[in-house]
């Protein structure tokens, strides 16, 4: 479940900043839900920002006592590393403004692609700065999801942190490793970054690492083990849990490590697991798993089962967290996406809603987001758009 927390060892200063950058939700205006049976309900200003953002109950994501249906997207990037470096403002404006338009309720969003721009780690791997712009850019973005109803599944690692050719690779690897230097991320980078936008009700998660699957198996990305990466989502879930109210994921690249149900898989996110290497809040929320084509010959076609017969648990939100738009299956984004939601998911996110590789853009996940509106707009704007 959910827990709301007041951190009290942040900086003053942080808690300062949030005051007068960080980006609140305008109480000033009403919100009104058009619902099945026409009736219309106005929520008061004062409920506004508490009663938009998204929690958990079950097996089901809640708005306010009302379950929302994730019709996503990724937009995992503009310009590699925008927040902090080049980041165009009505580029995001602009597409998140067209994303509601066709339906689209949530996206995910890498708001640290690799790193070089954004968090500077000394030799140890611990943290030495964070860029005044990141926080900058972000505060914008996390204006402009409000402005536009986006949930934002803020990505915050990836797998390309840890590639040769990153500048800052070796000290990324240690960062994971050493337990004096994870802390300092938290202190440093996590904490900071819930205190600042944990009041947007539009931050819906915060996915700790894009595809870690990679840093375990891709020697360019160091091999490290599974019981170090998980012990370092385990001490990340559990500082967020004991200090805000955020959902937390983490975006595995193949089902193969998000279930124990496989003969030759380990759910390495499992509450067991992560409770055992950090405590009782060590946990994620949801899960995320990524789905391409190339993985059917090995662990099976998704939107044709259920999560369970997928091989998740049968106790949290699941969502296909990426999927290509365009692939070899034979079967069209629009079939994947009606198909998932009739087999019990809560929710699939394309890749990509801007083209930035040949999986698809935004042409080519339009009408699979129209039909799910179509099937079920009240479950995808449970207090209308």
């Amino acid at each position: 479940m959910k827990k709301r927390r007041l951190t009290c060892f942040l900086t003053a200063a942080v808690m300062v900043s949030s005051i007068f950058v960080g980006c609140g939700t305008d109480n000033t205006a009403d919100i009104t839900d058009e619902n099945a049976g026409g009736e219309v309900t106005v929520l008061s200003s004062e409920q506004s920002a508490e009663s938009l953002e998204i929690t958990v109950d079950g097996t089901k994501f809640m708005v306010d006592g009302k379950e929302i249906y994730i019709n996503g997207v990724n937009t995992p990037w503009d310009n590699w590393n925008d927040f902090g470096g080049s980041f165009d403002e009505s580029f995001w404006s602009e597409h998140f403004a067209a994303l509601h338009e066709i339906g689209v309720n949530a996206t995910r969003i890498w708001v640290n692609c690799n790193g070089n721009t954004i968090v500077k780690l000394n030799e140890d791997g611990s943290v030495a700065s964070v860029s005044d712009k990141h926080w900058k850019d972000l505060d914008r973005l996390f204006e402009i999801a409000e402005e536009n109803h986006i949930y934002i599944m803020a990505t915050i690692l990836s797998f390309d942190h840890f590639k040769d050719e990153n500048v800052q690779y070796a000290q990324w690897r240690k960062m994971v490793s050493s337990e004096e230097a994870t802390q300092s991320y938290i202190d440093s980078y996590i904490l900071p970054f819930i205190e600042r936008y944990g009041d947007n009700p539009y931050l819906w998660s915060i996915d700790l690492m894009n595809e870690p699957d990679w840093v375990v198996e891709n020697e360019e990305c160091g091999q490290i083990d599974w019981d170090t990466l998980a012990l370092f989502f385990a001490r990340c879930a559990a500082a967020i849990h004991q200090n805000s109210d955020e959902l937390v994921t983490v975006g595995m690249g193949m089902i193969k490590y998000n279930s124990d149900e496989l003969s030759f898989g380990k759910n390495y996110i499992s509450d067991e697991y992560m409770n055992e290497l950090a405590g009782e809040d060590a946990y994620v929320d949801f899960y995320s798993t990524h789905y391409y084509y190339w993985q059917n010959a090995y662990m099976g076609y998704p939107f044709e089962e259920t999560p369970v017969e997928f091989g998740l648990y049968s106790t949290k939100p699941c969502v296909i967290g990426e999927t290509a738009s365009l692939d070899e299956s034979g079967r069209t984004i629009t079939e994947k996406y009606e198909a998932a939601y009739n087999n019990g998911w809560n929710g699939v996110m394309a890749w990509t809603s801007n083209g930035v590789d040949s999986c698809g853009g935004f042409d080519d996940v339009k009408p699979a987001i129209e039909r799910i509106v179509e099937l079920a707009e009240e479950l995808v704007f449970p207090f209308g758009r």
